[in-house]
């Protein structure tokens, strides 16, 4: 199971942060911190994957992926396959660059919601429901069409409105 997803930028500030269990939120801000100290103090030509059973308990890794100006992270059990956690990092980067046409850290910040959906479609409840980024694109687009669609349907009819304006 994964037990959480985040996104770090290199300053240390969580962009991202979804954990699957349950956490009181000053653990989920300790947790941050610990794994952004970890990470910023890594070598660049180590491996990618860390055992963090000091943070999150027994039987728990760390996989992460340094793009940029941030670090994607996911921490799992040992049901995970440690390869296809980093090979999962990689469709939902690829994905977010599909949905911003080339993502930075702005897009992120910007447009929360639409990422939080992005990962939805690939992790629901620390399972991983898709891994093809073109799936989630579509699943993605529709979301966005069904928002569309519902923000320009007006809540107050025509003719109450046009009695308001009398």
């Amino acid at each position: 199971m994964i037990r959480a997803v985040m996104v770090i930028n290199t300053q240390g500030k969580p962009r991202l942060a979804k954990f699957y269990d349950v956490q009181p939120l000053e653990k989920q801000q300790e947790l941050i911190r610990n794994i952004y100290g970890v990470l910023c103090s890594r070598a660049e030509n180590v491996s990618n994957f860390m055992e963090v059973e000091s943070f999150f308990g027994p039987d728990t890794r760390l996989v992460y992926k340094h793009y940029a100006t941030l670090y994607f992270v996911f921490i799992f059990d040992s049901s995970e396959n440690e390869l296809a956690m980093l090979d999962l990092i990689q469709v939902f980067v690829e994905t977010l660059d599909k949905c911003f046409r080339n993502v930075c850290e702005l897009d992120i910040v910007f447009n929360y919601s639409k990422m939080h959906a992005i990962l939805d479609e690939i992790i629901f409840g620390g399972q991983v429901l898709e891994t093809s980024s073109a799936e989630v694109m579509k699943a993605v687009e529709e979301i966005s069409k069904l928002e569309t669609a519902s923000n320009s349907i007006s809540l107050v009819p025509k003719s109450v409105s046009s009695w308001r304006s009398r």
